[in-house]
């Protein structure tokens, strides 16, 4: 009997890489276009203090030198990776769609769109050291990795493709403009291009696809979810000043909160969710997640 178990899920977070001198890495160097590794040196910070509006909190601004460095090289640490992964799952993912393709050139996009993901996934990986490669403890890539196992193609489409790939747009913008380092900036914006098809293509094959009640559920439980991870704000703030500062009270969470603006923060980026959801035809999910508050962003005495 043939075993069928597959050893690693879709998102592909926990697949390894092989050993540097092994013959596929050669193969794989000379098959990617357009590489680049002599211009990526890794460096402690990309983005600066401004770029996560620490210039404004207080316990940052008396800590110490090295360990203003240390926080920030936590939050680049943070930012680089988070990308390295969401690259990596879309690799497994966009193959998952080759598979899922319901016509000829739906397959054909897919299969580039593939490509697209791993040539992603090689530029990034310049960028981030090797012992950095295999630590996810995020739960938004948590939660992506369960999402992109869904087998049911509405919500991958809807909820990978409509939101997070149109939400990955403004992101990558983001952080190139802000980035300190011209390689990688310029890679960031390298990627816009790539994204937008993927995104334009989810919210097409979506506009085609009926909505069923059992998709509409899915979908409203899993952007519940990730908007609450938007509405609490900028956590990774408290965890990297944590781990550099020690404990933080209740009280000092709330005030750096407040420092960092994590109002205004967290409801630019629900907005721009927002407008992604309501340029599809999914106007019952918008309107759910409208009353349920949960485009609205929370005051920091809720996000701790």
């Amino acid at each position: 009997m043939i075993n069928t178990t597959l050893k690693y899920q879709v998102a592909g977070l926990d697949l390894p890489h092989i050993d540097s001198d092994n013959r596929l890495r050669r193969i794989l160097t000379a098959t990617l276009p357009n590489q680049s590794e002599n211009s990526a040196h890794p460096q402690d910070n990309y983005w600066d203090r401004e770029f996560f509006n620490l210039h404004q909190v207080q316990i940052f601004q008396q800590a110490s030198e090295s360990e203003q460095l240390a926080i920030l090289q936590i939050l680049n640490q943070g930012l680089l990776t988070e990308s390295y992964f969401i690259e990596k799952a879309g690799v497994g993912y966009m193959a998952k769609m080759v598979m899922l393709a319901e016509t000829v050139e739906e397959r054909m996009l897919y299969a580039m769109f593939t490509a697209d993901e791993a040539t992603h996934l090689k530029q990034i990986s310049h960028f981030l050291p090797e012992n950095q490669q295999n630590h996810y403890q995020n739960p938004f890539l948590q939660l992506l990795a369960e999402v992109v196992e869904s087998a049911d193609k509405t919500v991958l489409l809807f909820v990978l493709q409509v939101v997070l790939e149109g939400w990955g747009l403004s992101h990558y913008r983001r952080l190139a403009k802000s980035c300190q380092h011209p390689a990688l900036a310029e890679l960031f914006t390298s990627f816009l291009d790539a994204e937008s098809r993927h995104h334009s293509t989810g919210s097409t094959l979506f506009s085609q696809t009926p909505l069923t009640t059992h998709s509409q559920t899915t979908i409203l439980e899993i952007l519940t979810k990730f908007l609450l991870m938007v509405q609490i704000g900028p956590q990774s703030i408290l965890s990297a000043i944590a781990q550099i500062k020690g404990h933080l009270s209740r009280s000092q969470k709330i005030h750096i909160l407040e420092q960092v603006d994590t109002q205004t923060h967290s409801n630019t980026r629900l907005q721009i969710l927002r407008s992604l959801m309501q340029k599809t035809t999914a106007d019952v999910i918008v309107q759910t997640l409208e009353t349920q508050g949960s485009f609205t962003p929370l005051p920091p005495h809720q996000c701790v």
